[in-house]
């Protein structure tokens, strides 16, 4: 069998997304006898979704090759990676404040440089920053004011940091 990259040596690869497929499926099958217009809906719905997510899903599949064309190994585990200490949390909080879109198209990119070397800590940082949007704090100072909008951005800074050292906690199980 192929080792997978990010698993440990050992290590047998988790089936739970094929039981989470299967277990979809029976429902549907049993949707589709019970309730054949609700599960005609239902079908409906989730074919609009897909056709939604296949742009973005080519995003990301772009993302992610200029990503492995441009960010080396030896970059992402000196700015993000496991001793990249102040710098680090600094560059995650940052990329999360500045980046754009939905937050799903950035988990495969956030995995595949997780593979190459960065820390979960700062995959946390990355992640909670993303709530801060500078383009939005206009419309946030018209609605509160200047002072609210300054103290909630700074300490959603503050607890994004706060949440990557509770990661540092976390003891990383390599998956």
């Amino acid at each position: 069998m192929k080792q997978e990259k990010n698993r440990k040596p050992g290590k047998k690869p988790s089936r739970a997304g094929w039981w989470f497929l299967g277990v979809a499926l029976v429902l549907e099958v049993v949707l589709a006898i019970a309730v054949p217009e609700a599960a005609a809906k239902a079908r409906h719905a989730s074919w609009h979704l897909i056709k939604s997510i296949l742009p973005l899903l080519g995003l990301v599949f772009v993302l992610i090759f200029l990503s492995n064309l441009l960010l080396q190994d030896r970059w992402i585990r000196r700015f993000v990676g496991r001793s990249s200490g102040v710098r680090g949390y600094a560059v995650a909080a940052l990329a999360g404040i500045i980046s754009a879109g939905p937050i799903y198209v950035w988990y495969p990119l956030l995995q595949d440089m997780r593979g190459k070397g960065m820390k979960n800590a700062l995959i946390a940082v990355f992640l909670y920053n993303r709530a801060v949007k500078l383009q939005w704090l206009p419309v946030l100072v018209g609605y509160f004011g200047l002072r609210y909008a300054l103290v909630l951005t700074f300490w959603m800074i503050i607890m994004g940091f706060v949440q990557g050292l509770v990661f540092e906690l976390v003891p990383d199980d390599g998956t």
